[in-house]
């Protein structure tokens, strides 16, 4: 039986220019693949952000790639690769590997090492990888993404080795702190509820982690052992402790970055919101965060 490490693929196509016809939206570009209409743009502002999120991630990891017990792994699937920064570090550390990151938009850059490719396409569609030919699954930040996730983890369970290894870190989008340093009118509250309307609304939610429902998901996919892990990501330099003031820092640039890309597609195609009403929140979002006596976390 495969196993799990949580913490808290339709046909594959080559690239063409019609890929690169991204559908535009307020200024942003978004992927079109496939008729796909993923909530987070694919530009290069965004793409900042997503690189920033797996920096802080390495922090959080005491600058770890992974926490399961791999030892000589040799196919390794990356979905939801992003910006492929996880699967180029991880080809680098295991050069006799061969890794491939999946994605809907092909925004990986083309000098990658030897045993790295990157494909386009949807994981939540049939997979293309063979039963038993994966040693290790990673999948990192597809909330608001899936809407049948033990399907997704099925597919994943069928393309494992026996005794391979799957590695699912997500978050849930629930800002708050422990010390009553928010005001019952924190903007924050308002970007928690838009986000979990905007997952009921699409059935694709946001709050993966909850109760650690994406450990259900696994166990109920077929995968015999589950360990979790759980932390509180900090919102700013805050924390006392170096390393999650370090952290924090990551967050914060991180969020920073990527705020109006969040929010866009989900506020005014799915909740419906006039522009003019997100640049609101928008603003208020970045006063909150610049805020040093707002001690914010979220679960990861």
């Amino acid at each position: 039986d495969g196993d799990s490490f949580i913490e808290s693929l339709g046909s594959t196509q080559s690239l063409s220019s019609s890929i690169f016809h991204y559908r535009k939206e307020h200024g942003r570009t978004y992927s079109n693949f496939k008729d796909t209409e993923y909530w987070q743009p694919n530009d290069d502002k965004q793409n900042n952000g997503l690189d920033l999120h797996h920096h802080m991630m390495l922090q959080i990891h005491d600058n770890k790639l992974f926490r399961a017990p791999l030892k000589d792994p040799q196919n390794v699937l990356d979905v939801g690769t992003g910006t492929g920064i996880w699967a180029i570090d991880f080809a680098e550390q295991f050069p006799a590997c061969t890794v491939t990151g999946t994605d809907l938009s092909p925004i990986q850059p083309t000098w990658v090492p030897p045993n790295c490719k990157f494909e386009l396409d949807d994981a939540t569609q049939a997979w293309t990888f063979p039963d038993n030919s994966l040693d290790f699954i990673h999948m990192r930040f597809l909330l608001g993404s899936i809407e049948d996730w033990v399907g997704l983890f099925k597919e994943a369970y069928r393309c494992l080795k026996p005794g391979g290894w799957i590695e699912h870190t997500d978050f849930t989008i629930r800002i708050s702190c422990d010390d009553g340093s928010l005001p019952d009118d924190c903007i924050y509250y308002t970007w928690n509820r838009m986000f979990a309307e905007a997952g009921e609304k699409t059935k694709r939610t946001f709050l993966v982690t909850d109760k650690d429902q994406n450990a259900g998901w696994i166990k109920e996919a077929g995968f015999s052992s589950v360990n979790i892990s759980r932390y509180k990501a900090p919102l700013g330099t805050w924390p006392a402790e170096k390393k999650w003031k370090n952290i924090g820092a990551f967050n914060l640039a991180t969020c920073q970055e990527g705020l109006e890309g969040y929010i866009l597609y989900l506020g005014t195609n799915v909740l419906g919101w006039e522009l003019e009403e997100l640049q609101v929140v928008i603003a208020k979002m970045r006063q909150a965060l610049k805020n040093p006596s707002y001690h914010a976390t979220y679960p990861v």
